[in-house]
Formats: structure tokens, sequence, C-alpha cells
């Protein structure tokens, strides 16, 4: 009799296909961090939130305690259910939309007030759900439906640094790291540092993930990989960014 592979605990098997575009990074974001959970065994008290967006899709996917939120509401939501609840493990999932556009006053007022939850921000440089429009996040002449000739940063401004200017105005027990899905094994390294940094009490956790978007960014599976490997990280810097100096990688 054969033996089949056993999914991850966290994972529903009923939800299997995933509901994500092909080539989405969003999966890959959240397989990292179903696997920290998991390992960490903390699924039986962590709470899930999630943002709209495309990271609404997300709302299923695991075998969690989970709430979807109005956009850019879920950091908010999420310290209401952490200061209510102080013994659970509050996770906030968003989009670079949710986290820096509507959302950002709540990311900073978090952050500064050192709020005990962790923040997890995929960052695809556009507004995908809506048909890839120019975001916070989005590259210097990059083209997006709503930047035909690219990025101009003198009339929009440079992307938005989310982990440089959180790490800034954090407290000092904060924990603050950039990952992409190219690194896997380090992006769950750093899902389980800001988990760990929360279950100890000092407080805010926030890790950006670079993703990918080829449906809106229209490039084949060379071109994405490209793009996230080489473009992506010339301007977004991938490691810790901020954390306790004996945690500190490097």
């Amino acid at each position: 009799m054969s033996i089949q592979p056993q999914m991850p605990r966290l994972w529903r098997r009923e939800t299997k296909p995933h509901k994500f575009c092909p080539g989405c990074g969003h999966p890959l974001i959240l397989k990292a961090l179903a696997e920290a959970i998991d390992e960490l065994g903390i699924a039986d008290r962590t709470i899930f939130g999630c943002d709209i967006g495309c990271s609404l899709l997300s709302w299923d996917f695991f075998n969690l305690d989970t709430v979807q939120t109005h956009h850019g509401r879920t950091t908010p939501v999420m310290v209401g259910i952490k200061r209510a609840r102080p013994e659970l493990i509050c996770i906030a999932y968003m989009g670079d939309g949710g986290g820096y556009a509507i959302g950002s006053q709540h990311l900073v007022n978090s952050a500064v007030r050192n709020e005990n939850i962790m923040a997890v921000l995929a960052n695809n440089t556009v507004y995908a759900m809506t048909g890839g429009q120019m975001a916070p996040t989005t590259m210097p002449d990059q083209k997006t439906e709503t930047s035909p000739y690219g990025r101009n940063v003198k009339e929009a401004g440079n992307p938005t640094q989310g982990p440089e200017m959180v790490a800034a105005i954090a407290s000092q027990d904060a924990y603050v790291a950039r990952g992409t899905i190219s690194k896997l094994g380090q992006l769950k390294n750093f899902f389980k540092k800001g988990l760990k940094n929360q279950m100890e009490g000092k407080g805010f956790s926030f890790i950006e993930a670079l993703s990918a978007c080829p449906t809106n960014w229209r490039t084949n599976a060379e071109e994405t990989w490209n793009f996230i490997e080489k473009d992506m990280t010339k301007y977004y810097t991938v490691g810790e960014i901020k954390a306790p100096v004996q945690d500190k990688e490097g």
C-alpha cells in the first residue's frame, strides 16, 4: 500500500488549489508563514487577519481563526484583538496598498505604539486586484496601467520604503525585515523571528515580502523571476533591518 505524502497541518485540503493567479507570489508567502506557525506550534492560539485586495484570497487558506477586514484596517483590527486577548498570536496580512496607502496611518501608529502584533506585507509593486495601477511601491520608470510611460518620481515621488520607515520610528525591541519569495527559507526564518518577538512580548514586528504579479506585469516566468531577483532587490534591500542585537543575523 502506497503512503500518500501529508500536507502541512495548517493548510486546508478542501481549499486547494488556491485562488490566486498563476505565478502569483502570495501562495509562496503564505506557505512560508504556514510553516513558521506550524514549526512554532502556535496554530491553536493564532488569529489571522487579511485585508481587501489580492490578500483577501487568503481568508480560507489556513485552518486558523481568521477575520477579513475593511481595506487598510487589518492592522488596527488585529491590534484590538490583541489588546482584548493578549494571550493570542495576532497576524495582520496585507498588500502594499493596504499597508502603505489607505492603511499607512495604522501601520505608522502601531509601530510608534509598539503594538504587540506581527504585520506582514506583500510588495508586488502594483495594485494587482484592480488591474495593475501604480502603487506606493511601483519602481522608478516602471510602467503600469496608470503610468504607461513609467513612474516619474518627480511627479509621483519615490517608492515607499516601508520597513526602513517602520524601523526608524519603532521601539528598540521591534523586529523589522524584508524577505523575498525567491528565498523562502530566509523568509520563513524572518516570520519565525517576528512571531517569537510577539510571543516574548517585545512588541511590534513587521515583515515585507517581495512578491510577484506576472498577470499585471505581463511577464513570462523568466522575466518575472529576473524582475524579483534583480530589479526589485536593487531598490528594496533584502534582510533584517531592525532586530534585538542578540537575534540579528550577520
